[in-house]
């Protein structure tokens, strides 16, 4: 089976990279492909229910709707461990789907054939 990681490194700082990282990656997943989001840097507050409710880029579905999109159709979200801790965020308010990791899983994911896009 193919594997795809989306590497989203922007949230509120470039809200058309993180949405067009949540546009290809609903693209993967419904087709099939196993499909991680990885969280990092500024994009870690993403990963925060209700920060994302009012990102919306013109040509697109809401950043909100895409997320949840993403986690129905069997998405998962992970989150770096370390840039999640930097930003001191809670670990209660997580979107559905999203789960804090350290970079040793996101290796091991790349290095047993999956491959990666960055925004």
């Amino acid at each position: 089976m193919a594997k795809l990681m989306i590497s989203i490194t922007h949230a509120k700082d470039n809200t058309d990279k993180a949405t067009v990282g949540f546009v290809v990656a609903n693209a993967s997943v419904a087709s099939g492909v196993e499909t991680v989001v990885f969280l990092s840097t500024e994009g870690v507050y993403l990963s925060q229910n209700g920060y994302a409710d009012d990102i919306h880029e013109d040509g697109f579905a809401p950043l909100k709707q895409l997320m949840a999109d993403f986690a129905e159709f069997g998405g998962t979200i992970w989150v770096c461990s370390p840039c999640f801790k930097k930003r001191e965020l809670d670990m209660d308010t997580l979107v559905d789907a999203a789960a804090i990791v350290g970079g040793a899983k996101a290796v091991e994911f790349l290095t047993t054939g999956g491959s990666c896009i960055t925004y």
